[in-house]
């Protein structure tokens, strides 16, 4: 059963995904409409000076996942600069072992804890008794919204806004189409965040007067590789060319719809074209870069929030308010990469966030 990971592990697991990409880093997204440079993004607030050797356990959804994944690597990094220790817990997405996971956690009794991609109120039963033993609770993608979340232990939610996410999407959809789009929307209701922002997306083209709203599938983000290529060929058959573009609430729907459009004749531009309201993935990156199967998406700038997340547990252990900074949501396509031969390739904002983070910490 996969319940923790050690360190070594986790490390040969994210250099397995991340060394699949050989795309230079975004230095330029489309914010509000228009492109700008990353490193004009906002730099988080000066927060207290970081506290010495702390152990911080990060609960992961499920650690296949891109977002789980690059949101892990991102509190690794900061917290190896911080001295602290990190032990991370896979779930799976396995409900058989959720409990266990949770009981560990709470057996091994960290200084803090980082939800990655659980959410809260679902897992509030597993949640709780966290808090009442005093350790602090934190999450990312734990709702659909940044900041602490009502009813639940978890103090802070590092996330971009869902909404806007989910809107810089639609919008690139009903602009590029002229506001004629023939749309399927895929999500997954397991998750507040993902029906969030999928309602989101079906208002928006449902609100556009020229645009079709064909079908919304709920699609369980854990099954994808088993049912993404039965769904997507049936798809093709049922909406043939009126199917145009897809929205999706995660890049991972097009890692395994790609198959069955190669199969069906369907050209790499598209139609359907493969918008995706995150989380920016490799594979995804790799795919728009190269115009293969995927037009644009909506990427988390998920090392950033992983030094975030480390911050925000410094700030609570030291009964400090948290930072209230969100990143702004920003749409990637191809003008905005670069073919290059970087290892890593994932949406990292160029605004000097770790040396700021360095800074405030005291760790230069």
């Amino acid at each position: 059963m996969r319940l923790a990971l050690t360190v070594q592990q986790f490390r040969s697991l994210t250099l397995g995904l991340f060394i699949l990409s050989v795309i230079a880093l975004a230095r330029l997204c489309a914010v509000g409409g228009s492109s700008g440079p990353t490193r004009d993004w906002a730099l988080p607030p000066l927060g207290p000076p970081g506290l010495d050797e702390k152990i911080i356990a990060f609960i992961g959804e499920d650690l296949r996942n891109a977002g789980n994944l690059g949101v892990g690597a991102g509190v690794k990094e900061a917290a190896r600069r911080m001295g602290w220790e990190v032990r991370f817990f896979d779930i799976g997405s396995r409900e058989d072992l959720r409990k266990t996971v949770f009981q560990r956690v709470v057996a091994l009794r960290p200084d803090g804890i980082v939800l990655g991609g659980v959410d809260a109120l679902k897992n509030l039963e597993f949640i709780t008794p966290l808090a009442r033993v005093g350790i602090p609770v934190i999450g990312w993608h734990a709702a659909p919204d940044p900041g602490p979340i009502p009813g639940t232990p978890v103090q802070v939610n590092v996330a971009t806004d869902s909404v806007t996410v989910a809107r810089a999407a639609a919008q690139f959809v009903i602009a590029d189409s002229k506001g004629q789009a023939g749309v399927v929307i895929f999500t997954d209701s397991h998750f507040a965040i993902a029906q969030k922002k999928a309602a989101t997306m079906a208002k928006m083209i449902e609100d556009c007067k020229g645009c079709t709203l064909l079908e919304v599938v709920d699609l369980s983000l854990d099954r994808t590789a088993a049912l993404m290529p039965d769904t997507t060929r049936r798809l093709l058959r049922e909406y043939g060319g009126r199917w145009q573009y897809s929205l999706a609430i995660n890049d991972l729907y097009f890692d395994h719809a790609m198959a069955a459009l190669v199969m069906d004749g369907r050209q790499p531009e598209g139609p359907p074209s493969n918008i995706s309201a995150g989380d920016g993935s490799p594979s995804a990156m790799l795919r728009i870069t190269y115009g293969g199967y995927q037009t644009a998406t909506v990427p988390e700038p998920l090392i950033l929030q992983g030094w975030q997340l480390v911050d925000e547990m410094n700030r609570l252990m030291q009964g400090e308010p948290p930072s209230g900074y969100t990143t702004p949501a920003c749409i990637i396509t191809q003008k905005d990469l670069t073919p290059g031969d970087d290892p890593i390739g994932i949406f990292d904002p160029a605004n000097g966030y770790r040396q700021a983070y360095l800074n405030s910490w005291k760790r230069n």
